[in-house]
């Protein structure tokens, strides 16, 4: 697809949603192009026995990292890699139909377009006896070990706590920046 049809795509789906339109400048979070699809890899399958996709340096960082940790005795696992601004709406669409506001929804996830998910870099990480996509794995092996080490493997934090982008703390999200 190109750029100016993915992005009248992802103003439809903004406005199907109910996001606004300066969502963007009140966030601060920039336009992800998510790739063309045959550039993604399959991975392992993830913490759910889902297959997931990165782009193939993001792909050959984690499976490194992953390895690493491994050796120390750290087990790593994907939980989610790759995801289209489609997968992104679905997602806001399934807590809206729960009662969840848009502006609660938006502080968890970032609007379609703009989830760094779609460029194929971004991974959520969890570990052993810790619950997935929760705040309590910054308290893991895990995540001392990838503060310490991720950036070797151009990997970085995401959203720490306090972010700019007003995006809850999410220790679990790193995104691959060669």
């Amino acid at each position: 697809m190109h750029e100016s049809a993915y992005r009248e795509a992802v103003r439809k789906l903004h406005a199907q949603l109910g996001i606004a339109p300066d969502y963007a400048q009140r966030k601060g979070l920039p336009f992800f192009i998510e790739p063309e699809h045959a550039l993604l890899q399959a991975t392992e399958p993830d913490f759910y026995g889902r297959e997931q996709r990165l782009l193939p340096e993001a792909l050959e960082a984690w499976t490194s990292m992953r390895a690493a940790a491994n050796t120390e005795g750290v087990n790593l696992m994907l939980v989610s890699a790759f995801r289209s601004a489609d997968y992104q709406a679905g997602l806001i669409q399934r807590k809206l139909d729960r009662g969840i506001s848009i502006e609660q929804i938006l502080n968890v996830n970032a609007a379609p377009g703009y989830s760094e998910h779609h460029t194929g870099r971004a991974i959520d990480i969890t570990t052993d006896d810790c619950p997935v996509l929760e705040e309590e794995f910054e308290n893991s092996s895990a995540f001392a070990w990838l503060e310490l080490n991720a950036k070797r493997f151009h990997f970085h934090l995401s959203y720490p706590r306090g972010n700019d982008c007003g995006i809850c703390y999410e220790p679990w999200h790193w995104c691959y920046q060669a």
